[in-house]
């Protein structure tokens, strides 16, 4: 009780109107064996808590200390964050993306100062997709992984953006057409062998702009 309370041994010896050392000799010597009711009742005054709780004969049992969770198998080391690795592929063909039902295949670790210095990015918001097809080569090949930041959905300065677009989802580099009303993107192929194409902005879904690329050698 002392050990919870603002008092200390020495303090509430002298309230009970003891020597400085009486309660310290009662704990760690059990000299006297038990306190007397009226120590026991003045030291209950003085912690400002019931006698009964004082009993010699009473046990106090302690709370269990809350087991610590088990870490996750992706937990991220200090200075490090998760990016989860988005099992879908962003192409020329049929594809989907649903927030709600995403699941991270795999997770890759990026050093926080990374992240928000190169990517200017936070954690949460980051994402990673395979490319599927060759219409942004040179930049983009089939099976290189692409970072995506979710929170930058507006096409503005011009960029390449993962979007969704009615048919699937693709990796493009959008453009803002100005002036124009209702407003239109621009939404184009890096390799020449694709065309170009037009889309009013509201037809499309941007899911996040791309701001890294992997690819294996």
């Amino acid at each position: 009780m002392v050990a919870d309370s603002s008092t200390n041994l020495r303090t509430a010896s002298l309230a009970i109107e003891r020597n400085s050392s009486y309660l310290h000799q009662f704990i760690h010597r059990g000299t006297p064996k038990v306190l007397a009711q009226d120590d026991r009742e003045a030291l209950a005054e003085h912690l400002g808590c019931s006698p009964d709780l004082l009993r010699h004969d009473r046990r106090v049992t302690r709370r269990a200390r809350p087991k610590p969770a088990p870490a996750s198998p992706y937990a991220a080391p200090r200075g490090y964050s998760a990016v989860p690795v988005i099992d879908v592929r962003a192409s020329a063909g049929p594809g989907a993306w649903n927030d709600k039902s995403e699941e991270a295949a795999d997770t890759w670790l990026f050093a926080d100062p990374l992240i928000r210095h190169e990517f200017r990015a936070k954690p949460e918001d980051l994402r990673i997709i395979t490319v599927d097809g060759d219409s942004m080569e040179p930049v983009l090949s089939s099976g290189d992984r692409i970072l995506i930041d979710v929170s930058r959905t507006v096409p503005v300065p011009p960029g390449i953006f993962v979007i969704w677009d009615g048919m699937g989802l693709v990796a493009k580099r959008i453009e803002h057409v100005p002036h124009s009303e209702p407003p239109k993107v621009v939404l184009k192929s890096l390799n020449p062998e694709y065309d170009s194409y037009e889309r009013l902005a509201e037809e499309i879904r941007v899911v996040g702009r791309a701001v890294w690329v992997s690819r294996r050698l």
